[in-house]
């Protein structure tokens, strides 16, 4: 009996979600899996001319080369300690609010944030700092450790963002609008996160002890001097993209000069710093591409088979009920989180939801950032929660890796309503880039 072209996709994405659950790298299953189903459909020498061609084409593509140039601005950013003032500065500022030193943390990542473009980054460079310290003032090892992974998936969804640069890359959607779309949701998380770290502490006072700590007028200025980097970066690199003077690649590259130039201002900048930063955004970006080109093959693959049609067509005989459509993605993302990386899931996901996305008529700007904010979910889902896993390897033997997890946990209560405002009020990601557009 010959087997139709869709079962073919079909049976594709079985194997593929198999060999992910069993810990093939993804860039390798994809790969495997797309030469194995386009030499079905087609013939064995059309999967390998397909296989040796789309690497070239893929990467040569201009706007990818924003990947590492974003990468080499977290990493550099990261080494040249420049959470240190600013995690001291936010810590003064919000001294009187109870859980203080979380609410400082979050406050720090979300800064952080938007001079990294990384969730590990961002939840690796706070850990060293910001736990110990909430340690040492006898904060509750789940909320301290649990707000730094929460508080570290700002770095996808508030701009920029390497997974924004990848889902804008493979959706055909502007990088510079997705961006600008982010802004509000991170900030709006940001503030559900400080929001939950306050009604907790409130309920239970004991976690999180009040700072009898009086800082003096000298102190607040020296703290917000140290600070002056990061609005830098932010208005270098952001600021400039937004008002149309570089393009996001090129905005990498600028955000990578200013924190070189910047370090060595303040005398922090050693040759050892660069070659390992230059080294860790080489390794990243390595895998990234290995990945991103074994997702192109996938979604040549999707499409040889016609996959992705069926699947549309199968949901739209359901429910043609956006919200409900939008709910189930959901569930399928938070789902495959808890088993597979972010742009693992992204890279998987997207080829076959997106014709019936375009089916719906869904902006695919107001759909990305209900994905990086999915995707945000899955970094502190278990078991495979990157972020805690970050987190856990910054501290050492301090803290339990459950005691991460337990602690993460009650941040997922934020994220959910957040998603949810997300998903019922488009404007809330929609305005700013139609504003900038007018």
């Amino acid at each position: 009996m010959m087997i139709e072209k869709v079962d073919i996709g079909l049976i594709s994405i079985g194997l593929t979600l198999l060999l992910m659950a069993l810990r093939l790298p993804i860039g390798i299953a994809l790969i495997g899996v797309s030469i194995g189903g386009i030499a079905t459909v087609l013939n064995f020498r059309a999967a390998w001319s397909i296989a040796n061609s789309i690497p070239y084409s893929f990467v040569a593509s201009w706007e990818l080369s924003a990947v590492p140039m974003f990468l080499l601005m977290g990493y550099l950013a990261a080494r040249a300690e420049l959470t240190t003032g600013l995690f001291v500065s936010m810590r003064i500022l919000l001294n009187r609010i109870p859980g203080s030193l979380a609410s400082a943390s979050v406050a720090a990542s979300a800064l952080f944030a938007a001079a990294s473009g990384s969730s590990v980054a961002t939840s690796a460079a706070l850990a060293r700092i910001a736990v110990p310290e909430m340690l040492k003032a006898k904060y509750d090892k789940a909320l301290a450790t649990g707000c730094i992974a929460a508080a570290g998936t700002l770095g996808s969804l508030i701009p920029p963002s390497i997974l924004m640069v990848i889902y804008g890359l493979f959706t055909d959607t502007s990088i510079g609008a997705l961006f600008l779309a982010g802004v509000i949701p991170g900030v709006l998380t940001a503030f559900a996160f400080a929001l939950m770290i306050t009604i907790r502490v409130r309920l239970r006072p004991d976690i999180a002890p009040k700072s009898d700590v009086i800082f003096t007028r000298e102190e607040k200025l020296a703290a917000f001097r140290d600070i002056w980097p990061l609005p830098m970066i932010i208005v270098g690199v952001l600021g400039g993209l937004f008002a149309g003077a570089f393009t996001p690649t090129e905005a990498g590259a600028v955000g990578a000069m200013l924190v070189c130039l910047i370090s060595a201002v303040r005398r922090t900048l050693t040759f050892r710093m660069l070659l390992e930063a230059a080294k860790d955004a080489a390794v990243s970006t390595t895998v990234m591409f290995v990945i991103a080109m074994g997702a192109a093959m996938y979604i040549r693959l999707m499409g040889l088979t016609g996959v992705p049609d069926f699947l549309a067509d199968q949901m739209l005989t359901l429910t043609d009920n956006t919200f409900l459509i939008l709910l189930l993605i959901s569930l399928i993302f938070i789902f495959l989180g808890m088993f597979i990386d972010s742009i693992g899931i992204m890279l998987l996901t997207l080829p076959v939801v997106m014709p019936l996305l375009q089916e719906l008529g869904i902006d695919m700007i107001w759909f990305g950032i209900i994905t990086i904010k999915l995707l945000e979910i899955g970094l502190i889902t278990p078991p495979v929660g990157l972020n805690v896993y970050v987190v856990k390897s910054a501290l050492g033997d301090k803290v339990k890796l459950t005691t991460v997890f337990r602690g993460a946990a009650w941040f997922l209560f934020a994220d959910l309503l957040v998603l949810l405002l997300l998903i019922l009020f488009p404007i809330i990601s929609l305005w700013l880039p139609g504003q900038m557009a007018q």
